[in-house]
């Protein structure tokens, strides 16, 4: 992940459907980008699907997907949530959360019939989802004296960079993100003025 410089998101939310046996499994994609969120759309299809006898669901967190998580809600161990999640990997997605709800249809499924309904809800679900691509972004600071404000907002504005965060005390802080495809020529660009500290 360190050499790549986009990732993929889905663009809205989206439902699936598959039905085994009797068994339906509806799913449930949503965009999704920290934790408490994730709480908030599990309490919401609880709620929804009230009378559901699972809740399974996987989910991947930022740019470089290093956050992720898999719950087979009382299923056999590693028959639900990590089917679901092997789809997001497959899909090479990240900030995703699906959940596949489970309404039981009287006859078991068995192990390899609950990994390949998972499964297929998860790819129905992703296939109904739109997907963006979004350009993984760098976090610098520049540190500098206030004489060379003029230099340093010279350099931002040419190169579009976006300011998140500014400091104005004895040194001057500027907090900028940067596409990663770029980050090495506008690093060169501040560094070529001695003047200024540029920090990762």
């Amino acid at each position: 992940m360190l050499f790549d410089h986009t990732y993929k998101e889905i663009k809205g939310n989206s439902h699936g459907f598959y039905k085994e046996k009797g068994s339906k499994f509806i799913a449930y994609a949503y965009p999704v980008y920290d934790i408490s969120v994730i709480k908030n759309y599990l309490k919401e299809i609880k709620s929804l699907e009230s009378s559901a006898s699972h809740y399974c669901y996987a989910y991947r967190l930022y740019p470089d997907k290093s956050l992720y998580k898999f719950h087979d809600d009382g299923e056999p161990a590693y028959t639900a949530g990590k089917p679901i999640l092997k789809q997001i990997q497959k899909y090479e997605l990240t900030n995703i959360l699906i959940i596949v709800v489970r309404y039981f249809g009287g006859v078991k499924l068995g192990i390899p019939g609950l990994i390949r309904s998972y499964k297929t809800a998860a790819i129905n679900v992703l296939t109904n989802s739109n997907t963006i691509i979004k350009t993984i972004k760098d976090k610098y600071v520049v540190i500098f004296e206030p004489q060379h404000m003029n230099d340093v907002m010279r350099l931002i504005k040419k190169n579009n960079l976006n300011i998140t965060k500014t400091g104005f005390k004895k040194e001057c802080s500027i907090t900028f993100l940067v596409d990663r495809n770029k980050s090495d020529l506008v690093l060169e660009l501040f560094r070529k003025n001695h003047n200024l500290r540029i920090e990762y």
